[in-house]
């Protein structure tokens, strides 16, 4: 199970550092102006458009691709821990990965309890 943890965090550490690195060979030239605010461009909203832009190696879509993929990393770990327990048929262990995993995709996705 490490093995998730360990991949996750390595693969977006890759994918922020490549990104990072792309996005200041790209702009690192430029002054930035602090007194205006420019927020998140429309393309990093949503996570196909996350995922479009990484595939054509736009470095702040890089970025925000390593964020998502360290968020999902926990995530997809208690996904396998229940996967396991469901094979070892620990019922127990099952059910509190199945709350954790409620609880963590309630708060991805906004709602509260």
């Amino acid at each position: 199970m490490g093995v998730v943890l360990r991949v996750g965090v390595t693969l977006a550490a890759l994918l922020v550092a490549t990104g990072g690195f792309a996005y200041l060979a790209k702009t690192g030239h430029q002054v930035p102006h602090y007194r205006h605010f420019a927020g998140v461009p429309a393309a990093l909203t949503s996570p196909a458009a996350i995922v479009r832009g990484a595939l054509a190696l736009e470095p702040a879509a890089l970025i925000a691709l390593g964020l998502v993929v360290l968020i999902l990393t926990p995530v997809a770990r208690v996904a396998f821990a229940l996967l396991a327990f469901a094979e070892q048929r620990d019922r127990l262990y099952v059910i509190f990965s199945l709350i954790v995993l409620s609880v963590l995709f309630i708060g991805l996705t906004g709602h509260s309890l």
